[in-house]
């Protein structure tokens, strides 16, 4: 065996020099339904929601039987999230929307990302000491960008939707006024030391999510948010202006300033959602549309990608170790350039056609051996050839007539800065720590910035969000994305090869062990249902392994003749694929 992935390995490497192997059409060619299959995917004949909380898929499917499209129902769940999944969910964050037109067969990017207060500058979380202060960057008025979520729901659904934004929000008003039921997931969340200690310093806060002596809420016991249902009207009946101008605006930049912040009126009024071209590329015939810059997921996807096609990755094996080899040695040299080139295109020249060049792929692919892991020491920024949060959360719709919509937001950590401002039941994110601090100190997530995404006035911190489409023929096959911070580029990377190269159906993808690297630190974070001989094998190969609690919680759609095809992560609890 071992001789044999030799002679493997050897093909592939010789390959790197020529052009990009082919492989077989695993995806058609394996059953939707098999006895074979360790998981099976939802399935449904019109629509499909994904998402992480089941109150909201529903909420979407509601939409869509009611006559709305992807984009109507894809506003209806972010909105319904702000209520049914505080951690995450918000009006108070921002986050990148990609959509797919069916009639117009054409891609959207939506850019609805925080952006820093205009005074803010490169030296902002530095002390007096000339070191970088964490916490000012994630439970201090300083962390706080001044929030993209309502203006980039407004602006999809203007342009792109058939409902108006009244109707879309009234389900999450609803839900506000009228109270949710805690599930086990929401009150253990609040119940974690760290975020309560957190958010009971703040006096709004404390009001919303605990009782007034303090206590947690218990499972089934209600919890109603009357503050966040006023600001949920205020933006039904004003649009975007009930949010970013008014008496929730006052509100939200009181909170910040108390908190020792520095937005105002002006940063909350001159905020923009913005469009931008869609990155895309190729693999194994299929093409594979994501988010541009400021996120660096949709780049450095294709850039892994390019180097994995390379490679005859499904004959390695699913999650053996030389799979996982080249996995974890594709990833390093991505977050290594991601370090680099990457941030706000608004204020940097991002080289993007040459990190997604096929060419560059086999220059750094020459850098991968077959048995031996390449220390992160050794790898640099790539020479270019001329030419968030770990509780993000992502949702996927697509409609009877084919559109599609691949949505992920944010507040950065759980439930964000842990600041509500008072009066209006919004949770405000620490976005802040997503820009580098100073050049070579990792922000929360351990990942390393350099001057392209140094903090400057009215920039967009750079993102590892990456919501993707994967098109077969010219139209979506899998819509799919996750929370997960750092770890949401490899997570989404899987998830398409593990359909790809593997011919696993969308649910055992979804559910498969996950690896992840990201060049610093020089070690592959693993799940704890890696086997055990595989482990040995990679640390035989020079690997440093490190268990970690598990990674992601993807929302998958697959769109096939038969129908569509749902796996929401077992990971988390609470989520659903639900359709009609």
């Amino acid at each position: 065996m071992h001789q044999l992935k030799a002679l493997l390995w050897c093909c592939a490497v010789l390959l790197c020099v020529g052009e990009a192997i082919g492989s077989r059409a695993f995806a058609d060619e394996s059953p939707i339904y098999s006895s074979m299959a360790t998981a099976q995917p939802v399935w449904a004949e019109h629509g499909m929601v994904s998402s992480q909380e089941a109150l909201a898929s529903q909420v979407g499917v509601e939409i869509l039987k009611r006559g709305g499209n992807a984009v109507d129902a894809a506003v209806a769940v972010g909105f319904s999230l702000a209520v049914t999944l505080p951690r995450a969910g918000n009006l108070g964050g921002g986050g990148f929307m990609l959509v797919y037109l069916a009639k117009e067969n054409k891609s959207i990017a939506i850019d609805y990302r925080e952006m820093a207060p205009s005074s803010a500058h490169k030296d902002i979380f530095i002390d007096e000491a000339g070191k970088v202060n964490p916490k000012l960057s994630l439970a201090h008025g300083l962390a706080v960008g001044v929030p993209g979520t309502v203006m980039g729901m407004e602006l999809a659904l203007k342009k792109y939707g058939t409902m108006k934004l009244s109707q879309v929000i009234q389900p999450a008003i609803q839900q506000a006024k009228k109270g949710i039921k805690v599930t086990s997931s929401l009150a253990n969340s609040l119940s974690h030391p760290f975020i309560k200690e957190r958010m009971l310093e703040v006096p709004a806060s404390k009001a919303v999510f605990y009782k007034q002596d303090g206590a947690n809420y218990q499972p089934n016991e209600w919890l109603v948010q009357g503050d966040l249902a006023r600001s949920l009207e205020l933006i039904a009946k004003h649009g975007s202006k009930g949010f970013y101008e008014g008496e929730t605006a006052e509100k939200i930049v009181a909170a910040v300033t108390a908190a020792g912040g520095i937005m105002t009126l002006e940063d909350m009024q001159n905020y923009k959602a913005v469009e931008r071209q869609p990155v895309s590329g190729t693999y194994r015939g299929y093409e594979v549309i994501s988010m541009p810059p400021p996120s660096s997921g949709g780049v450095h996807i294709i850039e892994m990608l390019n180097m994995l096609e390379l490679y005859p990755v499904g004959e390695l094996g699913h999650n053996s170790a030389a799979n996982i080899h080249l996995l974890a040695e594709v990833m390093k040299r991505a977050y290594a350039d991601r370090s680099e080139y990457l941030g706000d295109p608004d204020f940097v020249d991002v080289p993007l056609k040459a990190l997604t060049d096929k060419n560059y792929a086999k220059h750094l692919s020459k850098q991968i051996h077959a048995d031996k892991a390449t220390p992160s020491a050794q790898i640099k920024p790539g020479k270019l050839l001329p030419y968030e949060s770990d509780q993000t959360t992502h949702y996927s719709v697509v409609d009877k007539w084919g559109n599609a919509v691949s949505n992920t937001y944010t507040l950065n950590f759980s439930y964000g800065s842990g600041i509500v401002a008072a009066g209006t039941g919004i949770l405000l994110n620490n976005e802040m720590d997503d820009f580098s601090a100073m050049p070579g100190v990792p922000n929360g997530f351990g990942l390393v910035g350099g001057d392209a995404n140094a903090v400057q006035g009215n920039k967009r911190p750079l993102s590892s969000m990456t919501p993707t489409i994967v098109m077969k023929n010219g139209k979506p096959f899998i819509v799919t994305g996750s929370p997960g911070g750092s770890r949401i580029i490899t997570t989404t990377l899987q998830v398409i090869s593990n359909v790809i190269d593997h011919g696993l159906n969308i649910a055992e993808a979804t559910a498969a062990p996950r690896i992840h690297h990201q060049w610093l630190p020089d070690e592959i974070r693993i799940e704890k249902s890696l086997n055990v001989d595989t482990r040995r094998l990679l640390e035989a190969k020079g690997h440093q392994l490190s268990e970690k609690s598990a990674m992601g919680s993807t929302q998958t759609i697959m769109v096939t003749d038969k129908g569509l095809f749902g796996a929401s992560d077992p990971r988390r609890a609470d989520s659903a694929a639900l359709g009609y």
